[in-house]
């Protein structure tokens, strides 16, 4: 059951700053940037027009992508024109990776993807009033143009001592692998998207991750040349874990916002999880909490970290501007029902269906052993173990401790499943077999 008293921070500036650009930067999103006092006077003036750029090589944006989204929305609420590009031809490519090349995907499952990200780009900007926004697509301009062309108009403008000398490319040269022409030629093609929408929209801005500057330049070098004006590009940071590990994956895996990739449940533990240290900047970065606010949720973390208010607000935050309010009252639901603070069999079946998903589980049939249950779900070792456990009360079953090593599972939850727990805080998920 969701909870309908569940209210979210509405995406708005925060009027406390001067400038959207003062906001930015003190959200911690202005890792690098070409001039930064043009950049403040040009995002105070009248309204511009930006973009940033998504590539289809995944059928589904993650939570890197996410700090692009929510810094486009951010941008175009204080006044100016977004375009999401998804890259149509880009994507056929890839931009290069540290170690080695990309597999190229068909140009069919391109397409397809292109569909999915553009679907979900769409989800965090705004297509009405003065400042709607566009979604382009880079095949457009870069279909019709033959090779030839390509070189002629373009490519006489970029120096290769230069494209050598921009890191991602650096990296590749220096390593077993090497780099291939066609990655290579991909700062080419991302400066030729800055030149095509400079030239159709006026585009004068664009934001991406600082691992991209090579990239971002790219852009703003050509339409220097070719057009004689100096345009723009901010580059954020690369979120990382104050612990030194790497942001946005899960147990190995990528946090992706498709939600049948990475379930709610799933993205909201994932945000439960952020520690301490990190908690405050990922409340910045992440929401559209006003300074104030988070202020005070720094100041809970340091009287009170044991409530956990800030990670619980961010998770919710974080899950309804994906998935919406709805889903995220669900996995809230979930998430308390299962460990023992609410009401199991009021839960949405498919939310308590894929939150037993993310525990150990197993299938199993209804009227199964509760002791074959617990050995099959890895919760103990052995069913003389299990029968231990019964015996010493550790163990229950949709919320009822078992009394006896005779019982069996119910599935009686909605969907047909159960909740098995050893201890306190032990959990795994029974599944119809």
């Amino acid at each position: 059951m969701s909870n309908p008293s569940l209210t979210t921070a509405a995406p708005a500036i925060d009027p406390t700053f001067e400038n959207v650009w003062d906001e930015l930067v003190w959200r911690g999103l202005v890792h690098v940037s070409t001039d930064p006092e043009a950049l403040r006077a040009l995002l105070a003036g009248p309204a511009i027009t930006y973009y940033c750029g998504f590539d289809p090589t995944a059928p589904s944006l993650h939570l890197g992508n996410l700090v692009q989204l929510l810094t486009l929305r951010r941008i175009q609420l204080a006044g100016h024109k977004p375009l999401g590009l998804v890259g149509g031809s880009t994507g056929l490519i890839g931009d290069p990776r540290p170690t080695a090349e990309r597999t190229l995907n068909t140009r069919e499952t391109v397409q397809e993807w292109v569909g999915r990200l553009r679907a979900q780009v769409e989800r965090y900007l705004s297509f009405e009033g003065e400042n709607a926004a566009r979604i382009v697509n880079n095949l457009d301009w870069t279909a019709p143009l033959s090779a030839i062309d390509f070189l002629r108009e373009i490519g006489k403008h970029y120096r290769v001592g230069t494209m050598l000398k921009k890191d991602a490319v650096a990296a590749r040269l220096n390593s077993e692998a090497g780099i291939s022409y066609t990655e290579f030629s991909y700062q080419i093609l991302q400066g030729l998207d800055f030149l095509e929408l400079y030239r159709q929209y006026g585009c004068v801005l664009q934001t991406g991750g600082s691992d991209q500057w090579g990239n971002l330049t790219s852009g703003t070098d050509l339409i220097h040349r070719v057009e004689g004006v100096s345009v723009h590009a901010i580059g954020t940071p690369l979120i990382t874990n104050s612990d030194g590990t790497k942001f946005g994956k899960s147990e190995g895996n990528a946090i992706w916002l498709d939600a049948e990739m990475c379930s709610p449940y799933r993205m909201y533990q994932f945000w439960l999880g952020t520690a301490d240290a990190d908690v405050v900047d990922r409340l910045k970065v992440f929401t559209f909490l006003t300074r104030a606010e988070i202020e005070e949720y720094a100041a809970l973390v340091e009287a009170e970290p044991f409530r956990r208010a800030a990670q619980k607000r961010l998770a919710l935050e974080v899950v309804a501007t994906v998935h919406g309010i709805e889903a995220a009252s669900a996995v809230i639901a979930a998430s308390e029902a299962l460990f023992g603070q609410g009401d199991l069999s009021a839960l949405d079946a498919a939310t308590l269906r894929t939150a037993l998903e993310e525990l150990p589980n197993a299938a199993v049939a209804a009227g199964s052993s509760v002791v074959d249950a617990l050995v099959a779900t890895g919760l103990v070792s052995s069913a003389s173990e299990a029968r231990r456990a019964i015996a010493q009360g550790g163990v229950s079953v949709d919320g009822e401790r078992v009394e006896s090593d005779e019982a069996t599972v119910p599935l009686g939850l909605p969907g047909g499943v159960s909740v098995l727990r050893r201890g306190k805080k032990t959990l795994a998920g029974l599944l119809p077999a």
